[in-house]
């Protein structure tokens, strides 16, 4: 009686342990989310001139601390601006090159530009394998007259690209998830 109880009870065991298993044989590939603590718009003259830079660094990340912001100097009125961003992840060291991710994936990432009071138009100037707008690279033309407003960069994750308007550059159709969004006050002078 003793043996045939040892034998149920290893064969119950075997089909316990058993059945608990196999869940893990296919996971699913999990793409996380990028890390990024900074965010650089470099916007150099057409034409020649100094560059002047646009900086959100937040290296505490979603942490108590709100990002810092510096604008190098006034943009210019009624100029057009070569544009590059520059991401990094800075919690690692060396900092981690963001912008290499994106472009892998850059069917799945768009920048947006926004400025207020009309200061400043944008286009892009980069695209992904489907002819869709990514935003790294990009030009922006200032108004005509001095004046001060924000311009807004925001980096979508698995945008909606085939919706009205964004591959012009539109936000409000965009969905996706906000990777990083920064807030630049401006003058042009």
């Amino acid at each position: 009686m003793k043996t045939l109880k040892n034998t149920l009870f290893l064969v119950l065991a075997t089909v316990v342990f058993s059945a608990c298993s196999s869940d893990d044989d296919n996971p699913v590939p999990v793409n996380e989310e990028e890390v990024i603590t900074t965010l650089t718009a470099t916007l150099t003259p057409v034409g020649g001139g100094a560059s002047i830079t646009l900086q959100s660094q937040d290296l505490d990340g979603d942490g108590p601390n709100v990002p810092v912001i510096t604008v190098s100097s006034p943009l210019a009125v009624n100029t057009t601006y070569n544009g590059s961003l520059e991401l990094l992840n800075e919690t690692e060291s060396p900092a981690e090159s963001i912008n290499e991710e994106i472009e892998e994936e850059d069917d799945e990432h768009q920048f947006f530009f926004q400025a207020s009071n009309a200061i400043a138009t944008f286009t892009y100037v980069d695209f992904d394998e489907n002819g869709n707008p990514v935003g790294l690279e990009f030009t922006a033309t200032t108004a005509a007259t001095a004046g001060s407003g924000n311009i807004t960069i925001t980096l979508r994750h698995e945008p909606s690209k085939d919706a009205t308007g964004v591959s012009d550059g539109d936000i409000t159709n965009a969905g996706g998830e906000t990777d990083i969004q920064a807030v630049f006050p401006v003058t042009l002078q």
